[in-house]
């Protein structure tokens, strides 16, 4: 998402979304997104523009990024537009036998054997991230996630967002889960995605801290804080500098000073666009409620201590919205005083308490993640006893089926 200004704080949005291209009878991952941005430009292209929308490559060949170009000052306004693009795509890759296929790792992909990095432009920059993070891992190939982009104008907007923000991260999986399946069998957790993405980086620990950011009250702070040790820290095992900007940066939510925006990184993408944009809204509703002191004071959502936050994302990348929510004052700053929720509940109580459960827009989105779980729930529960990839590439053909169609999934 690009500005021409900055914009105040829930002036605009911006969305990008992450798809895998695979083949359309197998569902193996296909490397040729290359190929796909050469049909739709006319010529070799890593981005191509159309209107308010764009699609660009990623590090991995067989990945696509669709995003609103411009902040847009509504989610509802987006929807049936990333769902034209997605038809746009798949018409594209129809002769080349392929198609979009959604959920937030494919199941059965190895990435050892099968990661083919994005061989054009940048490609000293991905050959460098390679060498230093190991790209053909489940963390770096395999995952597919939605980023919402929210801007703020000044330092003090900064700060109320970065704060907001941060007390929500770790409860989003326990809405978006969509990676139940890796290696082609349930590994444990409902939002594997995450789960790797925990550890993708670890050989620079600075890079991602503990996923949930510390807190930041400036952007000097931020700088001073987080950016200079990152950066001092990767400089040995990237001597030319090739890494050193701020999307390196690999935490659940990062500032974007470049445009003046805080991207949030925690969501699995779902099976169709009408899905992602309610989780965003749900995201943005609460996170504006909480930016607004609503509930809880900035300089107590700012007290609140990495690892109480951690603890709690943890156990949502695990159970998701059956995970047991029990710390009194997380509960305290969103305006809760039971001891203790499943988080699906809370994401209940939360949607009910900012009125968005009024939307008819939303309404129904969010009804079928409240009363059946998250998309990796319901995979889960499609697939019954019967973990075969025979059943699985049943599963995601009809995964692929609610993509192109904009439906829910929901098993029968």
């Amino acid at each position: 998402m690009t500005a021409a200004r900055a914009l105040h704080a829930f002036a605009g949005y911006g969305v990008e979304l992450e798809y895998m291209i695979v083949d359309r009878r197998t569902l193996a991952v296909a490397p040729i997104a290359d190929a796909l941005l050469r049909a739709a430009a006319g010529s070799d292209a890593s981005e191509v523009e159309r209107g308010r929308f764009g699609w660009s490559n990623e590090i991995v060949l067989h990945l696509v990024e669709l995003k609103n170009t411009r902040p847009q000052p509504s989610l509802e306004s987006l929807v049936a537009g990333f769902q034209a693009e997605i038809g746009a795509i798949n018409r594209l890759l129809q002769p080349m036998g392929a198609c979009l296929m959604p959920a937030g790792m494919h199941p059965w992909m190895n990435p050892a054997a099968e990661t083919r990095l994005w061989p054009h432009d940048q490609a000293s920059i991905y050959q460098a991230y390679d060498r230093i993070f190991d790209c053909r891992q489940h963390g770096q190939a395999n995952l597919q996630s939605v980023h919402l982009n929210l801007p703020f104008a000044n330092d003090a907007e900064f700060a109320r967002l970065h704060a907001a923000v941060r007390v929500l991260l770790p409860i989003l999986p326990a809405i978006a889960a969509s990676s139940p399946i890796a290696d082609g069998a349930p590994g444990g957790y409902l939002d594997t995605r995450m789960a790797c993405y925990c550890t993708a980086v670890r050989r620079v620990p600075s890079v991602i801290g503990q996923v949930i950011p510390d807190t930041a009250g400036s952007r000097a702070e931020y700088e001073t804080q987080v950016l200079a040790p990152m950066y001092r820290d990767i400089a040995p095992l990237d001597p030319e500098g090739l890494l050193r900007h701020e999307w390196l940066n690999a935490r659940g939510a990062i500032p974007r000073f470049d445009r003046s925006a805080l991207e949030i990184r925690v969501i699995d993408v779902q099976e169709c666009p009408r899905a992602d944009l309610a989780i965003a809204a749900a995201a943005s509703a609460v996170i504006r409620t909480l930016y607004d002191g609503r509930w809880s004071s900035l300089a107590l959502q700012q007290a609140i201590s990495t690892d109480s936050l951690a603890k709690i994302l943890h156990a949502c990348i695990r159970d998701a919205d059956q995970a047991v929510i029990d710390d009194a004052g997380y509960l305290r700053l969103l305006g809760l005083s039971d001891p203790s929720y499943r988080a699906g509940e809370l994401w209940r109580h939360l949607i009910i308490r900012t009125g968005l459960n009024r939307s008819t827009f939303w309404f129904e989105t969010l009804h079928v993640m409240l009363e059946h779980g998250p998309l990796a729930r319901r995979i889960l529960r499609a697939l019954a006893q019967d973990g075969s990839i025979a059943r699985q590439q049943q599963v995601y053909r009809t995964l692929c089926d609610c993509l192109e169609t904009g439906h829910m999934f929901v098993e029968a």
